[in-house]
Formats: structure tokens, sequence, C-alpha cells
């Protein structure tokens, strides 16, 4: 603090979600100056993203229980929104309108912006985080990475003062995050903009940073200081509660042994979006064996989601087909056609965006929606939602509704429901997205161990360290086509080209 005018001041703040006996965050004290840049950092479910949501002024009166007082520039921060933008860790729930100019102009018609001033700001803001389409684009078109570039364009146009930024480069591949850190930098440097980001790319951000505050689970600020000396002093502290530090690798990679047994055989699957003009996933052939993890790389809108459920059996391929061999003991037709309560129980899918697979209003029920649909018996569904609560760190949150949870902690749970039918194949898409350091080894460590007792895994990623930690073997996608070059053995060769 350098006791210049203060953006936004916390005291005794806190907030409990509707429904839970856990606070999400309690007790916050914080004061942070105009033009100041903070990187909000703490453990998974430490209440970051619940902190901006207040700072947001968007957490809904009725939708819980609020302690202390929160002001932006002095003011209610529902009375300062026009100050404030706001990036959400999933950056797809802020998509309102089917074409991506529309899309971006919606939060400045909504501040009444001048009709005349609209469109130029929304060029502006498209061109600023470098949107690879026209304005007139449809937004069910874009790959999880460009939605969050269009969110992004969108809270640059409204030139706010207040700039809160939720992982903002969580679901970009490497080209794509620096080039939001450029944007990012260049915003920041234009105006005397106030900065709150969570991030746990830590070592990437720390020049865009000049203060650090770690929040603890349920608690208040623990540390607040200068990045590189808190890290220098209170770095393996840190890391032990399971927040990333910079230079902290993760252990040493690990291998399995794949076996020559194949799973499924995918012969010349390919994929065109309807009204689309060039195929998202062009005709593939791979084989997955047992035991085998596969790791699928590549830049956004590459089509590695597509090749992911195309593989999982929930998008019928437009072209070939993906095969079930008989180690999979199912139906002998392609893999898309077979019953749902049967292929639950043989392929399990972690989406990109968690929410998309949340059904009930209790993660305890969530859990046991699969088991259910698979025909386990009531005792044989209560140990499968006890293990799995254990084994993912859920169980303090078993009454919780799930779309209450932390960005980390709704992957985790998607994970789980996954898991629940105990699968051949699992199929994961992004699966560390908002994981902290700890939930982070834990996950690469229960992956490995399904891995050793056979299970396939499929893990459609940007996460490098996770692909050195667990891979067999790596593809690399790029305008829907496993170039030859990247389609690398790090076990035995599985792509034919």
């Amino acid at each position: 603090m350098t006791g210049g005018d203060v953006a936004i001041r916390l005291r005794g703040w806190g907030w409990r979600h509707a429904g839970r006996s856990a606070w999400a965050a309690r007790g916050v004290d914080l004061d942070i100056e105009v033009g100041e840049r903070v990187l909000l950092l703490g453990p998974s479910g430490a209440g970051k993203s619940t902190l901006l949501l207040g700072i947001a002024g968007l957490l809904d009166p009725g939708g819980g229980d609020r302690e202390g007082e929160v002001t932006v520039g002095g003011a209610d921060p529902r009375d300062a929104r026009g100050r404030t933008g706001l990036v959400l860790q999933d950056p797809e729930s802020q998509l309102v309108m089917a074409r991506a100019g529309d899309d971006v102009a919606f939060g400045l018609e909504n501040l009444e912006v001048p009709a005349d001033q609209i469109w130029d700001r929304v060029a502006a803001g498209m061109a600023s985080v470098r949107f690879p389409y026209p304005r007139d684009h449809a937004t069910d078109r874009l790959s999880g990475g460009e939605i969050q570039r269009l969110v992004l364009a969108g809270t640059f146009a409204l030139e706010p003062s207040v700039l809160l930024l939720d992982e903002p480069t969580a679901n970009l591949d490497p080209i794509g995050a620096a080039l939001v850190r450029d944007v990012i930098r260049e915003s920041i440097a234009a105006a005397r903009r106030t900065l709150v980001m969570v991030e746990h790319r830590v070592a990437e951000v720390l020049d865009l940073v000049d203060r650090v505050v770690v929040l603890e689970p349920g608690g208040g600020v623990i540390v607040d200081g200068e990045p590189r000396a808190v890290f220098a002093a209170r770095g393996r502290e840190l890391a032990a509660m399971g927040v990333w530090v910079p230079d902290d690798a993760p252990p040493a990679p690990r291998r399995g042994t794949p076996r020559a047994e194949v799973l499924l055989d995918v012969q010349g699957a390919g994929f065109t979006y309807p009204a689309a003009t060039r195929s998202a996933l062009a005709p593939t052939d791979l084989t997955l064996g047992p035991a085998e993890a596969l790791a699928i790389t590549g830049p956004n809108g590459s089509g590695k989601s597509t090749l992911a459920l195309v593989l999982a059996g929930l998008l019928a391929p437009s072209t070939g087909a993906v095969v079930g061999r008989p180690a999979m003991q199912g139906p002998a037709a392609p893999l898309h056609r077979w019953p749902a309560r049967v292929l639950a129980t043989r392929v399990g899918t972690v989406f990109q965006d968690p929410e998309h697979q949340f059904l009930s209003k209790t993660v305890a029920e969530e859990l046991a929606v699969g088991p259910r649909l698979a025909g386990f018996g009531d005792l044989a569904v209560r140990r499968t939602v006890d293990d799995l609560l254990a084994r993912l760190f859920l169980a303090h949150l078993a009454t919780a509704n799930p779309f209450t949870l932390s960005g980390g902690e709704k992957r985790r749970l998607s994970v789980a429901t996954a898991l629940a039918t105990d699968p051949r194949v699992l199929v994961l898409d992004e699966p560390t997205f908002g994981q902290d350091r700890r939930t982070w080894l834990e996950l690469v460590a229960l992956l490995d161990g399904l891995r050793s007792n056979g299970t396939a895994l499929v893990c459609s990623t940007h996460d490098q360290a996770f692909v050195e930690a667990l891979a067999d073997r790596v593809v690399h996608m790029r305008d829907g086509v496993l170039t030859p070059e990247a389609a690398v053995a790090v076990g035995e060769p599985g792509v034919r080209q």
C-alpha cells in the first residue's frame, strides 16, 4: 500500500452460499488502491471466485448470507457495476448473444453507451484480443479458448476502471495465453486501471502484478505482500497449502506400461459441424489400449474436444466409426449407437465445462446418477458415492449444490461422476483446470492408479506438466488433423497415418 486512493475496500467481509454450513470466505479485510495490480491466490475452495463476484456486485442477496462490507470507489458494488469488468472462471456462462459482435456489444448497450460509439468499441475490443472471426460469426461455433477471448473482448470494450479476472488464460493454448497476458498488460498500462486476478499459472503472470494476496478456505487474508518477497519467504508454506508457487515443479514424470490389447479402434472417423465450411475433425485412424494414457494437445479450435467427444461415443462421426473391440464387452455396433446404460459403464466422460454434466441438487446425489443408471443396488450406490467423496476431497461438500462449488471443486466432481460406473475408458477434457497444487497432484496420482489397473485414459489438455507426468503417448492436432510429425511415441505408436 502506498497511501493512494482506495479502489476496493473490504472490512470483515464474508459470504456463505445458501444451504451451506461452511463459509466460502469470511473475515476478509483488504484495501486495494487505484492502479494496483493484485494476484489473488489460495487453495481450491478458498473463496477467490466468490470474492471477485462480491467486488463485482453479482452475489444475489437472496442466494446466501453476507457479513461485513465491500465498497468499490466508496460505493456499493451494485452501484459501481459500470466501473467494473469481470471475466468469470467459466467464460461460456457470460455468452448471451448468437453472434460474436452482438455479444461484445451487449454490455455496452446495457451501460447506455451512445449508439454511434458502440461498434467502434466492439471492433477495438475484438481486435485487442486478436479475435480470429468477423463480428457476425456464430458464438455456438467457438471453441472454449475462442469463447474466452470473446468474453475478454466484451470486458475490455467496457473500458472498466476495475478489472476482475478469474483464471483468464485457463482454457487457452500457450500462444493464446501469452497473447491474452499481452492484452492485459497493454490494458492496464494504457489507463490507471486496477487489476485483481486469480491465476494458477503464477510464474507466467508475476510481471503483471505488484502484490500477492493469499486467502485461506473459509477465512481471511493470511499473506499480503510484494510477489517475489512473499514467495521467497513463504513459498514452501504456500505450496504445502496447495498454492502453486514459482519454481516448484511437480514430481518427476511417471510412465505406465500400455498393453498390446485394443479397446477402441477409430476407423476413418471425422466430423463436420452443420453449416461449417471445413471439418472440425478430419478422417482419423487411431487405436487405444488398456492401461494407456493418451494426451491430445494442440491450439484452441484445433479439434481436440471434438475428437474427445467422438472417442467417448457422444458424437456420431460424419465419416467412419469408432468401434469397441471385444475387450470393451459392448454391442457389435459403432460406439455412438450403444445404449446409454451400456455406454455409461464402459466410457466415462469429463467435459470441458463441468456444469454441462450436472443433473442433481447435491454433490452426493450427482455421484449416484451414474451407478443408478448402470443398475447398481442401493448398497453399491452408497459405497461408490462415499468412496468417491473421499478420494476426490469432496466429503465436506456432500450436501452442497454442485453449481455453488468453486471451479476446482466442480472439476473434481465431474471427474468423480465419470469414475462412478468404473469405466474401461475415461475421456477427460482439460482435467486439471482450476486445480490447486495439492489437488493437481492427487488427481494425477488417482489417474495413474486407474491406468495401472487397466483403465485407458484420453486427456485433451493444454497442461504440459500434466502431459509430462502422465502421458504414455501424445497426439498433436491442428485444423482437425493429427499432424504426423507430432503423433509421437512416448510409448508405442498407435496412430496410423
